[in-house]
């Protein structure tokens, strides 16, 4: 059975819920919880804080303030002091009728839960406010266009060149050097296809010189590859951008070099070399060393080296910094691997790496964005002192995988883990997974974290899912908190087996089928302070169909998602103002939204998206009455006003269908 999550008491770190801002040690922290009037009867509410590692519980009140329009539940107010950096916290409820229940980032429990599962406020200097505006569109640059200079350019020596429209090389010892000769230039030819896409940021995998086609084998962080057009074409690219309104970041691999970088040719053989203590050596002679997964190619930094901090990621004359400084002005770096960077065995320099790169970009550039790549459950290394946000798989790309995508035969590629059969999850599950992995996270990093439904690393989604399921996904992507990936060929539903054969040259003599409709969905964000900065409320979640509002104090957004025929009821008091709603900003499928009675139906034939703005205006607590008795009174305004309203549907929109079918 479904659970009534429109029925739970609420709390996220959101504006609306957490209304303080930009918290230093010694301030008062003012948090909410929505209760439900469909919820058990409660009779007192406590916030519990850990402060200096010990419990602290303080009272809260029922408050007659509460956001325009809602009539279906009664908000509870408190303050804590911050007495940490990062200070965690939840909730307790005490029942009518003695029982009690525990709120945390993951939900309700009525066991004590473990603090690993509490909501985090940190004290930390948040992010840029652009970034949270963004949708980033990921380039791998050997695949995306070439401009016409690249026929004049000579091939590098360990390059095994091809035709743009040769079928990749996905597996053998060609994969790394299979190479189309994609370069900036050809980028910045089409930044047009970006803007019809609506994406905001661009995010370029490595452009430093290396002997592989996905560069994260660099040879040298101090130039661009001139396959790639050189240090002029990245200038030329990021000036393009900008004048569009396109922020522009790059791909900086901390954990690792090349084993053709300048500084390991430097260091093996060579104890005396400047750069010695660079790398991790195994043998006395340094011609033994460590290695990412034991791959040779890719010789393991030693960040204990205070040489190697200053000269990569220390101060204004380091790696981190060169590139966001003129002429080239990027706006950002993502870091590869960067769970592992710093950490083996018994050392872990991990947060040292995190900080000093942040105090750097800070000083020299700020107002820049640091995005890290986390395989795993990230919740240890972001707390927003270090990396702004992650790049991880476990809160969003697997969960909506295993959701939306058809199930294989075996055990095909998922992301390392090595299932014999790849889970089935219903939507239940997936919003289960979701809260799991994303409820340690302060509101900030939660909110800029990266969703993609994949990436050069992973298969293509489409390799099996159709179109239709896509665009679920996609809209997910846009619609939660996080920073919507979009990876370039998505939009024209290409496909992969592997990360090596997503990796497939856009195929620019073909329509990108599917671009209309991510430029719909990104404008829609664009556009809604809700989708990009307000709370998330689950509502509902059952095997094939979830709903959600984002909301704001003056904005809040209905958000359906299906993968197959459905009819979702919902009481009015769940959702304030969707009873004046109008058309759906976007949808997909023939989702509606209909009226009746004392509540709502979300209903589609078949799999569907869409988002609805809802007609809320500025809470005013001057204006409002004490709340008590105000959820009877709306219930009968509820009833009076509800019924027999027409069919509320998105603008029509074709079924589209897999690219094979």
């Amino acid at each position: 059975m479904p659970q009534r999550l429109h029925a739970q008491p609420h709390h996220d770190g959101s504006e609306l819920y957490a209304p303080t801002r930009g918290v230093a040690l010694g301030d008062r922290h003012l948090v909410r919880v929505r209760v439900p009037d469909e919820y058990a009867p409660v009779v007192s509410v406590a916030v519990r804080v850990v402060a200096d590692a010990e419990p602290r519980f303080h009272p809260l009140a029922a408050t007659t303030w509460f956001p325009e329009g809602d009539r279906g539940a009664t908000w509870w107010e408190g303050a804590f002091e911050i007495a940490n950096p990062v200070a965690g916290y939840r909730f307790l409820l005490n029942h009518a009728d003695g029982t009690s229940a525990w709120l945390t980032g993951d939900g309700l429990d009525r066991l004590e839960p473990v603090d690993a599962r509490d909501f985090r406020v940190a004290t930390y200097a948040p992010p840029p406010a652009w970034a949270g505006e963004q949708v980033m569109y990921q380039v791998f640059p050997d695949r995306f266009a070439r401009s016409a200079a690249a026929d004049d350019r000579e091939h590098p020596e360990w390059a095994r060149p091809a035709g743009w429209g040769d079928e990749v090389v996905s597996s053998g010892p060609d994969t790394p050097r299979q190479l189309f000769g994609g370069d900036l230039d050809g980028i910045a030819e089409r930044l047009d296809h970006l803007e019809r896409l609506g994406v905001t940021l661009l995010y370029l995998t490595p452009f430093f010189p290396a002997r592989s086609n996905h560069r994260y084998d660099a040879s040298s962080f101090d130039r661009v590859d001139p396959v790639l057009g050189g240090d002029a074409a990245l200038i030329r690219l990021v000036e393009a951008a900008h004048a569009r309104g396109i922020r522009v970041i790059g791909d900086l691999t901390t954990n690792h070099t090349g084993d053709g970088h300048e500084w390991f040719a430097s260091a093996l053989g060579d104890p005396d070399a400047a750069e010695s203590d660079f790398y991790v050596w195994t043998d006395d002679a340094h011609t033994e060393y460590v290695a990412w997964y034991g791959v040779p190619s890719l010789p393991k930094l030693d960040w204990n080296s205070r040489d190697l901090r200053r000269r990569f990621i220390e101060g204004p004359d380091s790696v981190v910094a060169k590139w966001l400084l003129p002429p080239y002005g990027l706006d950002g770096w993502r870091i590869d691997v960067a769970n592992m960077t710093g950490r083996l065995g018994a050392d872990d320099l991990n947060r040292e790496v995190q900080r000093t790169v942040r105090r750097t970009m800070d000083e020299v550039a700020p107002g820049r964005v640091l995005y890290a790549e986390s395989t795993n459950d990230a919740a240890r290394d972001f707390d927003g002192e270090g990396w702004h946000a992650p790049m991880s798989y476990s809160a969003f790309t697997r969960p909506v995988w295993q959701w939306l995508r058809r199930p294989a035969p075996g055990a095909p590629h998922h992301f390392g883990i090595p299932f014999a059969q790849e889970p089935a999850y219903t939507a239940e599950d997936l919003v289960a997974s979701y809260r799991r992995f994303t409820a340690p996270y302060p509101w900030a990093v939660r909110e800029l974290a990266m969703n993609a439904i994949d990436t050069h690393d992973t298969p293509r989604f489409a390799e099996r899912a159709d179109d239709r399921a896509q665009l679920v996904a996609a809209g997910l992507s846009m619609a939660l908190p996080g920073t919507p990936v979009v990876f370039a060929g998505d939009e024209f539903g290409l496909r992969g087996v592997n990360g090596e054969d997503a990796r497939t040259p856009l195929p620019w003599d073909a329509a990108p089928r599917l671009a209309d409709e991510y430029g719909r969905l990104a404008r829609f964000r664009r556009d809604s302070a809700a989708v990009q900065r307000g709370g998330l409320r689950w509502l509902h979640a059952d095997d094939d169909a979830l709903v959600f509002v984002r909301e704001l104090a003056d904005e809040s957004v209905l958000v359906f998602a299906t993968r197959a025929a459905t009819e979702v009821r919902l009481p009015f008091g769940a959702v304030r103002g969707v009873e004046r709603a109008g058309a759906a900003g976007v949808g997909f499928g023939d989702a509606a939204l209909e009226m009746g009675g004392d509540g709502f139906a979300v209903t589609a034939s078949g799999p569907a998206f869409a988002m609805w703005s809802l007609p809320v205006r500025r809470a005013d607590a001057s204006s409002r009455a004490d709340a008590t008795g105000r959820a009877d009174a709306t219930r009968s305004a509820a009833a009076s006003d509800g019924g027999g309203r027409p069919s509320v549907t998105p603008a029509p929109a074709p079924v589209l269908e897999p690219a094979d079918a």
